[in-house]
This record gives structure tokens, C-alpha cells and sequence, in this order.
């Protein structure tokens, strides 16, 4: 039987999130306990992602009283899909290796926690592996499917690049649709998607480099015969996933309960630890970087400025992992990452209010012709949504950003470019409730800044 409701926000920002600069209080309140009927949950990363996007989401479930050792974020090894499915591509992965890395996984938490059954969440390409897993072969392992802004028909429906797995008319969609029901009998499927907001489900081809073009999807492509399906109004196509909104759906689905809050509780005693990866022939990835430095420095929320020394140092192995390292949950950070061929990023976080061994690093890009002459490159990140205009509040120095265009949310990186007279002063970016002051490194150094929004 399919169910079907509609609900609609008027804008991405109809919950508060937790502030950073905010008071903590209340550190030492319990989670309220989970119902008992809460399965596992296995988090599934889309297109050139990784598992840190999700940290915020593991932090609202631990909240909710989630066991932490009972959630688990996949990181694929080759994240970006390959061009032609059926053809490979250095350091791309095909439907078929997201399946099996996807099913590895799935082994591992079932045999952590004892489970026969868990429940699977994803981000776009995400949910093609989902889907893919549970119609060939796993479906018996997976109580729950959630399907955050799955492009489910395709970003588009053409003729050309048939074996594009992004194609709705290729083998690939055209496999996982047919059938009465596009969603495998035998496992409770929720999708979740935009109300006109999201890149990858617009009736013209800009966003996949065909302006004029039809693409033959409407902002429905995500939805799916057989599924309940929900509509999260103004939210992006990331924010379908990783909003507090989409938290909430996320979670009342799998438990059968709302969750008893949306924000997160601070912890005592943060660790930080996770992955640094890399990007072989400019193909970003999941691979494992040896030899790299991770440092963190303490730094003014007002200014960016160091405050003391170094509070940790670590170099990775051929693991890739770095830390842990303790830090008090009212910090601001600066987390330096340095390893060889790769510019020397100097990233700027809001405070982390809970522990976490997903803190995944990359090198920023390479500078470029476009930097320049420039005497310092900064750069503000969205990794968990994009800058809406003019939906958001999106300052950066001061001023709305000029490379962030209005309309359907599509950016989630901008950059300033500053003199060589104005190296070493603070660079304050806001991004609705969230503020990170970042500091503008010599760009002749290989340097180069980024506050990463954590919200």
C-alpha cells in the first residue's frame, strides 16, 4: 500500500540549530533512552562525499539515546561515479563496486552489534546503492530504507550517455524501477525530497551542463511507487539529508516514535579523530593519505587568532587516521593539514559539541590561474547544504558572495581573494546562525584557508 504525505516549510531554516558561541548548558543531561525497537542504522554518503557529512546526524541520534557503537557512516573508496557505468575510470567506482562495499558494510555492523536486521540512510548516489544492495541480493538484512534527495529517475532522461548511471533512461534506473513497486517488497521505504530546491530534480538541464534543455525530471524524480514519500519544502538537495528537519523524519520513520529533541547535547569530554584522504589525478576519493600533519590550535571565535599552542599533533599512517585529540566542546578550532604535493589548508571550525572519529580531512584545491596575483585565497564551505540566495543569510568579509548564485541553492564553496597588504587579518563568515572567523594565509606559501561550516 503507498502512503503519501505532503509537508511543506517555508524555508530551510524553520529550526534552530545548535549556535556554537551558544552557553552550555545543562552539559551533564542524559540522552533520553531510545526505544528499544531502534535497529541499527548504516549512513550512506552520495557522489564524491564521505562519511563525515553525517557527523551531525549521528550526533542528534546519540542524543536521542542511539548507542553510538549502533550507527556506523560508510566511506567508499572511490566515491565519484564513473562516466560510462560499464566502462572503468582511475579511481571511479561502478554500481556494482558500491554495491559490494555497500554489503561489506552492512556485514560489519550486523556482526558489531548482533543485529539481524538494520536500517539504511542515504544522500543521493547513496540511495543508489541502497536500493541496488536490498533489490539484488540484501534485502532480507534491512528492516528500513531512507532515501534523501535520490535522484530515483534519473538527474536526467536522454537518449545520449545511456550507461550514465545518473541517466533515468539507462539500464541501471530502468533495472531498480520496473515492477508495480519501485520499492522492494519486504523493507519499509521513506524518501525524502525538495520542493523545487534541489539541483538534481529541475525540468532544465543547467545544473547538468544543458541550459535550455529539457531533462525530462520534475522535482518528484526522487519519489518512489511503493515508498512513503515526503516533502521537505524549501530544503536543498543536501539538506534533505542532513537538515535537523530531515533528522527528525529520519529518525520517527526507523524508531516509530518522534525523537524526544533535535538538538544536540553537549558532551563533557570530546575526542576528535578520523581520516585523511586524498585526491589522486585530481579525483577525489577516500584512499588513505601516509605521512600526512594534522595540528589543531585553540583559536578566538572573535578574530580567528591563535590562543596558546599546539593542543595536537599527529602524523598519519598508511591507515590515514589521525588523532584523537581532546577538546573542550566551547572551542573553536583550527585544524592544520599538511602533506606532500598538496596545498597546506588551514581549516577553521565552530566548536564540536560531541565526540567523533568521522572528522575526514582533504587538502583544499590546488591553487590555480584564478588565484593569481591574489595574496591570500579563503574560502567558505557548506559541506552539509548549499548557499541559498536569497533563501540564506550568506556573508563572507562582510559582503554577500558574488560566485553564489540566486535561486535553486547550487554552491556550497565560495571564495575571496585578498592583497598581499591584507595576509594575516580575520575573515568573518556567516552563514545564518553559524560564524567562523577564519584567518588569510600567504598564498605564496601554498596556503590556503577555509572555514567549514559544520550546519
Amino acid at each position: 500500500m503507498r502512503l503519501s504525505r505532503r509537508l511543506i516549510l517555508k524555508s530551510a531554516g524553520a529550526l534552530p540549530l545548535l549556535a556554537g558561541g551558544l552557553p552550555l548548558l545543562g552539559l551533564q543531561a542524559r540522552a533520553q533512552t531510545a526505544p528499544a525497537a531502534v535497529p541499527p542504522i548504516l549512513f550512506v554518503h552520495g557522489n564524491g562525499d564521505h562519511a563525515a557529512l553525517w557527523i551531525t546526524t549521528l550526533w542528534r541520534m546519540e542524543s536521542n539515546g542511539v548507542p553510538r557503537e549502533r550507527v556506523l557512516a560508510i566511506n567508499f573508496t572511490d566515491p565519484l561515479a564513473r562516466s560510462d557505468d560499464k566502462v572503468e575510470q582511475p579511481n571511479r567506482s561502478s554500481t556494482e563496486d558500491q554495491r559490494r562495499e555497500l554489503g561489506e558494510a552492512v556485514k560489519e555492523l550486523q556482526r558489531r552489534t548482533g543485529a539481524a536486521r538494520i536500517a539504511l540512510v542515504g544522500n543521493s548516489r547513496g540511495g543508489y546503492s541502497i536500493r541496488n544492495y536490498i533489490r539484488n541480493g540484501g534485502g532480507a538484512d534491512v528492516s528500513h530504507a531512507v532515501l534523501c534527495g535520490v535522484p530515483n529517475h534519473g538527474i536526467y532522461d536522454w537518449g545520449d550517455g545511456i550507461n550514465n548511471e545518473f541517466n533515468g533512461r539507462g539500464p541501471f534506473l530502468r533495472g531498480l524501477n520496473e515492477g508495480d513497486s519501485e520499492a522492494t517488497p519486504g523493507t519499509a521505504f521513506l524518501t525524502l525530497r525538495s520542493d523545487g530546491n534541489d539541483k538534481y530534480a529541475q525540468p532544465d538541464g543547467r545544473f547538468v551542463g544543458k541550459p535550455g534543455t529539457p531533462t525530462g525530471v520534475t522535482s518528484d524524480g526522487p519519489a518512489l511507487k511503493g515508498a512513503t514519500n515526503l516533502v521537505l519544502g524549501a530544503l536543498d538537495h543536501r539538506e534533505v539529508a542532513f537538515h535537523p528537519r530531515a533528522f527528525r523524519e529520519i529518525y520517527k520513520f526507523i524508531a516509530g516514535v518522534e525523537p524526544s529533541r533535535i538538538e544536540i547535547v553537549p558532551e563533557a569530554d570530546v575526542k576528535l579523530s578520523g581520516l585523511v584522504t586524498g585526491s589522486p589525478g585530481g579525483v577525489v576519493t577516500n584512499r588513505p593519505v601516509a605521512g600526512a600533519m594534522v595540528e589543531i590550535y585553540r583559536v578566538s571565535a572573535e578574530t580567528g587568532e591563535r590562543l596558546g599552542g599546539l593542543i595536537h599533533s599527529s602524523q598519519t599512517g598508511a591507515d590515514g587516521r589521525w588523532g584523537p585529540a581532546q577538546v573542550e566542546p566551547t572551542w573553536y578550532l583550527e585544524i592544520v593539514l599538511t602533506s606532500a604535493g598538496s596545498t597546506t589548508t588551514h581549516i577553521y571550525r565552530s566548536p564540536f559539541p560531541r565526540s567523533s572519529e568521522i572528522v575526514h580531512l582533504r587538502a583544499a584545491r590546488p591553487l590555480g590561474t584564478a588565484d593569481a596575483g591574489a595574496g591570500a585565497v579563503v574560502l567558505m564551505s557548506r559541506p552539509r547544504g548549499y548557499f541559498g540566495l536569497p533563501r540564506d543569510v550568506v556573508l563572507i568579509d562582510g559582503k554577500e558572495p558574488k560566485d553564489v548564485k540566486s535561486g535553486v541553492p547550487a554552491d556550497s564553496v565560495t571564495t575571496l581573494r585578498l592583497p598581499a597588504s591584507e595576509v594575516g587579518r580575520p575573515v568573518v563568515t556567516i552563514f545564518n546562525t553559524e560564524r567562523i572567523v577564519a584567518r588569510a594565509w600567504p598564498a605564496s606559501e601554498n596556503r590556503i584557508a577555509v572555514a567549514e561550516l559544520t550546519y
